[in-house]
């Protein structure tokens, strides 16, 4: 398949989807992770009428974003995050979904100059293992408390990755219930960014407003050598 026709399929899955929810497609953000993917590959992703990109890797953010200054892009940073990378994550994101500590909601709030407020979401660990990434369902509101004080950030909501071990539905039903105890402290919090290539209809099922797909759109990803 072409890179359109698998946006296209995608596109259609996710309306699908969404409509088989109740929900109105228009309020879903397919973010299209471009990990590994050249910056050419993004350009024609963008001719192809893509808004919104995600990267894992702060220098690949970077590189790409520098040199596509030219195209009208909205940048997702939706890896997990060095304290201190923030000030590079700062500059070449518009959102940043895996805010998982105070150390880092701080780095990056230190990192502000001129550039404005950075969209940011708490990201929220749905396993047992305190390894992965994400601050617990426990904790999550403390933190976003905490992003809430940051006057260069600006607190969106949520975002998670379903468990291996798991149906993704049960999962996401806890980020659900999180997303809702944190739009008690911040009723603008609405984003739960959720649903990757193999569980993104699930999460729309979940309330999910963004989708991080990836392969499943730019085709395999370069073999790296």
């Amino acid at each position: 398949m072409t890179l359109a026709a698998r946006l296209s399929a995608i596109d259609q899955r996710i309306a699908d989807a969404a409509r088989l929810a109740g929900r109105d497609p228009g309020e879903i953000t397919r973010i299209v992770v471009t990990k590994f993917h050249p910056a050419q590959l993004v350009r024609d992703l963008h001719a192809l009428g893509v808004t919104d990109v995600g990267e894992n890797r702060q220098q690949e953010l970077t590189a790409k974003r520098g040199e596509l200054q030219d195209v009208p892009l909205h940048w997702h940073f939706i890896g997990q995050a060095q304290t201190n990378k923030a000030a590079a994550i700062r500059r070449a994101s518009d959102a940043v979904h895996s805010v998982d500590r105070v150390r880092l909601a701080d780095a990056l709030h230190r990192a502000a100059s001129h550039d404005g407020v950075l969209d940011v979401l708490v990201q929220v660990n749905l396993t047992e293992d305190p390894g992965r990434g994400g601050s617990t369902t426990a904790d999550a509101e403390a933190l976003a408390e905490h992003v809430l004080g940051l006057d260069s950030l600006r607190l969106r909501g949520v975002m998670a990755v379903a468990p291996l071990d798991e149906e993704p539905a049960a999962a996401f039903a806890r980020l659900h219930a999180v997303a809702d105890r944190i739009r008690q402290l911040a009723p603008e919090a609405r984003w739960i960014s959720a649903g990757m290539t193999g569980d993104f209809e699930e999460a729309i099922q979940a309330g999910a407003t963004h989708l991080r797909i990836g392969s499943a759109i730019t085709g395999p990803r370069p073999d790296r050598g």
